[in-house]
């Protein structure tokens, strides 16, 4: 008791700080998200993401290449397909020439070492701007789970590391992973987006693919038939339990900051790794406070950054891997 303890004397200078600190953030504890587009000589600036962009296959391979060399280690791939591509069904996620797959390849020859994981769900593919497959204003639980397994296997196929089905249907991860495990992809890893929640912290996200639902009649209007409703707790414990039966190799909760209760929660309860995806509207928020003045932009992202990681996340998708790797130095 006072005065023979004084947690205060762990706190008197920057040095016995960093010593006694519980937690640290690293450039191995990132994915890094990467958008990818058609052509060549493409560099684009996303509006409402300052500072990160959408890449041709050629600026993929510059950019891969600079992460590795910042001590960046993995990628996550997603890609913005052209709207004469899209219809109800993905056919085009199924191309063996596709972006994605072309995508994968080029990351793959640029630095073999690179960990490469790729998205899995319908919805830059859709017409429909939907996660799965639309019929009589519905998604289609079991029609969509074959066209994520054949998806996965052509990721799998191309070089991908890690599959990372973010759709939310009931099934897919064992779907995928017997589909893998027939094609004799027993190694291609499953990150799971195991408690993805119906949050409007994706707007900037949608904006740098084309994802958004789109407003038709018969078509459901948002994503709430599927991603979780973020009034829920218990229910992304089920989620992530019935992933990790099902075969998932990582669990992933989305979004981040606002779910660190989520997060704990499940690393209370399970013993595999745990991603948290930092999203687009996080980074955007950020990035517009601090060009306002209002925030300290290193050391808000520092902070929101070491607390994903305080909850129990080991991985972390985030947009501040760069500014992050160049802060630590």
């Amino acid at each position: 008791m006072y005065p023979i303890i004084r947690n205060r004397r762990l706190r008197t200078s920057e040095s016995i700080r960093r010593l006694v600190r519980e937690t640290s953030i690293t450039p191995d504890d990132f994915l890094v998200p990467l958008f990818v587009v058609e052509g060549k000589g493409i560099k684009e600036e996303i509006a409402s993401m300052p500072n990160y962009y959408r890449m041709s296959l050629d600026y993929l391979e510059k950019e891969v290449k600079e992460l590795w060399n910042m001590g960046l280690c993995a990628v996550l791939l997603f890609v913005k397909v052209p709207d004469n591509l899209k219809d109800n069904k993905g056919s085009e996620a199924l191309n063996t020439h596709g972006l994605m797959q072309l995508a994968i390849k080029k990351v793959k020859n640029a630095c073999p070492d690179m960990l490469v994981m790729t998205d899995v769900a319908l919805d830059p593919y859709s017409s429909y701007g939907h996660d799965g497959i639309v019929g009589n204003g519905q998604i289609l639980n079991d029609e969509t789970l074959e066209v994520l397994a054949e998806m996965s296997v052509s990721h799998a196929e191309a070089g991908a590391d890690f599959v990372a089905p973010s759709d939310m249907m009931d099934g897919r991860i064992l779907s995928i992973r017997e589909a893998l495990e027939d094609e004799g992809f027993t190694n291609t890893g499953i990150m799971s987006y195991s408690a993805k929640y119906a949050s409007a912290f994706y707007g900037p996200f949608r904006d740098a693919l084309d994802s958004a639902p789109v407003d038709l009649k018969n078509v459901p209007k948002d994503k709430k038939t599927y991603q979780m409703d973020f009034a829920n707790r218990f229910e992304a414990i089920r989620e992530t339990q019935l992933d990790i039966d099902e075969g998932a190799d990582i669990v992933m909760v989305k979004p981040g900051i606002a779910y660190l209760d989520i997060v704990r929660e499940i690393r209370n309860e399970v013993d595999v790794p745990i991603a948290v995806y930092q999203v687009s509207g996080e980074y955007a928020m950020i990035k517009a406070a601090a060009e306002k003045g209002w925030l300290d932009h290193d050391a808000v992202m520092m902070e929101q950054l070491m607390a994903i990681k305080r909850a129990g996340a080991n991985i972390i998708a985030s947009y501040f891997a760069k500014d992050v790797v160049r802060l630590l130095g």
